[in-house]
C-alpha cells in the first residue's frame, strides 16, 4: 500500500513512513488529492474566515526569529485601546465574520482584568460569534477566567516540539515544558485548541518535523496553524533562508491526513512567500483564511517577519478580494462561526 493511502486509511505512520513522505515528493500527488478529499468530506468546500485584530506589537519576550522581541530596537511600538478593538469587531461583523482573533505579543500592559474587560464586551455585542485570544502563555488561572468571560477558543503554537530545537529558537528564560503544559491546561478548561509550526526555521531538521507531528497526536487539537518560517532583518536569523513552499504545502495534506476534523489555516505567511500560497494552501486540506481587521495605520507595525501581505488594504477590500481568490481556487468563503467538527 502507498504510504498517503496508508496515512489515509489509518491517520498515522511510522517514523520511517513520515520521513519518506516529508523528504521526497514523489507522493505530493496522491498526498494532495487525498487531503482535499477529506477536507471536503468533513467539510464540504466551505472556507472559513478569521478576523485577525492584531492589537500590540509589544512583547517580553525575545524569541530569536520573531519581528516584535523585545530587543527590536527599529520596530515602532503600539497599542490599540478597547474602543478601538471593538470599532474593529463591529467593522468585521457588518463583513460578515464571526470569528474575532485578538493576536498580539506577551505585553504586560493588558492586565488579566484589562483583558477579561475586553472578551466581556465582544461576547455581549456579539453572541453569534467566537472570541478567540492569541496571548501567549499564561498561569491557567488566567486562562479560566478568560474562558469565563466568553472567550472559547485559544491559538498558541508550540513551534517546535523538539527541545534541542526549541533552545535554539529562544532564550533561556522560556521554556517548552511550560509551552506545552499550556496547550494541556487550555484544552482540559473546555477551549478549541489551536496549535502548530513553523516549517523551515534554522536548525530544524525532518526528526524535529516528526517530533512536531508527535506532539499533535499527543495534544489533538482542534486547530493546527502551520506557516513557512520567513526571515526578518531586525532579528539574529535575519540571515537564515526562508522556509520552503512545497515542504509547507507537503505538511499540510499530511495534517489533513492525521487530522481530518481539524480547522487548519492557509496563512498569510503562505501568502507570502508566494502569489498563490494561500490558494495552494487551500488545495493541499486547508480550509480557514485569517484576513486582518487591524487599523491599516498599525498594520506594517504588527511585523513577525518581513514583506507580510496585505498591510495595506482596507478590511473590506481585503474581504473582498479573498472572496474572489478563494472561489477560484474552488472554494467558497461562508459567514458561519466554524466550529470545529467532532473528533471521530
Amino acid at each position: 500500500m502507498q504510504l498517503p493511502q496508508q496515512l489515509y486509511e489509518t491517520r498515522t505512520l511510522d517514523s520511517s513512513g513520515l520521513k519518506t513522505l516529508l523528504e521526497t515528493q514523489t507522493f505530493d500527488k496522491e498526498l494532495t488529492a487525498l487531503a482535499d478529499a477529506v477536507r471536503r468530506e468533513y467539510y464540504g468546500t466551505a472556507v472559513y474566515l478569521r478576523g485577525l485584530i492584531e492589537f500590540t506589537n509589544y512583547c517580553k519576550n525575545n524569541c530569536l526569529y520573531c519581528g516584535i522581541r523585545n530587543e527590536n530596537r527599529n520596530l515602532e511600538r503600539y497599542r490599540l485601546t478597547e474602543e478601538e478593538i471593538l470599532s474593529c469587531c463591529k467593522n468585521g461583523y457588518e463583513l460578515g465574520y464571526r470569528t474575532f482573533v485578538l493576536q498580539g505579543g506577551e505585553d504586560p500592559f493588558y492586565t488579566e482584568d484589562a483583558v477579561t474587560g475586553i472578551v466581556k464586551k465582544i461576547r455581549s455585542g456579539y453572541p453569534d460569534c467566537a472570541v478567540t485570544l492569541s496571548l501567549g502563555e499564561h498561569p491557567a488561572e488566567t486562562y479560566q477566567r478568560w474562558f469565563n468571560a466568553g472567550a472559547n477558543r485559544y491559538l498558541l503554537r508550540h513551534e517546535t516540539a523538539n527541545n534541542e530545537h526549541y533552545r535554539k529558537m529562544h532564550p533561556a528564560t522560556m521554556s517548552l515544558l511550560n509551552r506545552k503544559e499550556c496547550l494541556f491546561h487550555l484544552k482540559k478548561i473546555g477551549y478549541q485548541v489551536g496549535s502548530g509550526f513553523m516549517v523551515g526555521t534554522p536548525f530544524q531538521t525532518t526528526e524535529c518535523l516528526i517530533d512536531d507531528l508527535r506532539f499533535l497526536q499527543e495534544l489533538q487539537p482542534d486547530m493546527i496553524g502551520i506557516g513557512p518560517f520567513i526571515s526578518h532583518r531586525d532579528t539574529p536569523f535575519k540571515d537564515f533562508p526562508n522556509g520552503k513552499l512545497r515542504l509547507t504545502l507537503r505538511l499540510i495534506s499530511i495534517l489533513r491526513l492525521m487530522f481530518p476534523y481539524a480547522l487548519i489555516p492557509a496563512t498569510t505567511a503562505l501568502g507570502t512567500i508566494d502569489p498563490q500560497g494561500r490558494e495552494w494552501g487551500l488545495r493541499s486540506g486547508a480550509n480557514v483564511v485569517m484576513p486582518n481587521l487591524s487599523p491599516v495605520a498599525v498594520r506594517k507595525k504588527y511585523e513577525l517577519y518581513d514583506n507580510k501581505i496585505c498591510t495595506g488594504e482596507e478590511a473590506a477590500e481585503c474581504r473582498a478580494c479573498l472572496g474572489r481568490r478563494i472561489a477560484r481556487a474552488g472554494y467558497e468563503v461562508v459567514s458561519d462561526i466554524g466550529n470545529v467538527k467532532k473528533h471521530s
